[in-house]
């Protein structure tokens, strides 16, 4: 599984011009899964992401997680994360779930992270989406369930 995580003031996610999803201060996380993919890169995935402390604290220092800032988090599919680009132009993307299982783990992650006392948002499982943000610091962080990077 793998994410890009952007700190955000602002993010909402529309399909057919009706918002999906939407927080405040939080984070937006574009989930790509593949076929790999089981409930233990879940169980991973989504510690990390509401334990990861990249909001800043009185210091201003990156110190505070999700929780400990009671911040929203809009999660989105985005099977484009595995698009491998090491040969020719154009993606491969063989290595991504096939939707019908990418769907199953992409709600169980939802669910997974709505047990925390948090707001939990998303966007539609394989819809043409429109993504709209506002990147607070910027900080955007890469994480892969099976920490190739």
């Amino acid at each position: 599984m793998r994410a890009v995580i952007q700190r955000v003031s602002t993010a909402k996610v529309t399909v057919d011009n009706n918002i999906s999803g939407e927080i405040s201060k939080g984070l937006l996380v574009l989930l790509g899964i593949g076929e790999e993919d089981s409930l233990d890169d879940i169980k991973y995935l989504s510690d990390k992401i509401i334990n990861l402390r990249i909001f800043e604290d009185e210091n201003e220092r990156m110190n505070l997680s999700l929780l400990d800032i009671k911040g929203e988090l809009l999660i989105v599919s985005q099977f484009t994360l595995y698009g491998d680009c090491r040969k020719g132009r154009r993606p491969n993307f063989m290595s991504a779930a096939k939707p019908k299982d990418a769907n199953i783990l992409y709600e169980k992650i939802i669910s997974t992270c709505s047990e925390y006392d948090i707001n939990v948002e998303s966007g539609e499982f394989g819809a043409d989406m429109k993504v709209d943000l506002v990147n607070d610091g910027p900080v955007t962080i890469l994480l892969d369930s099976k920490k190739n990077f």
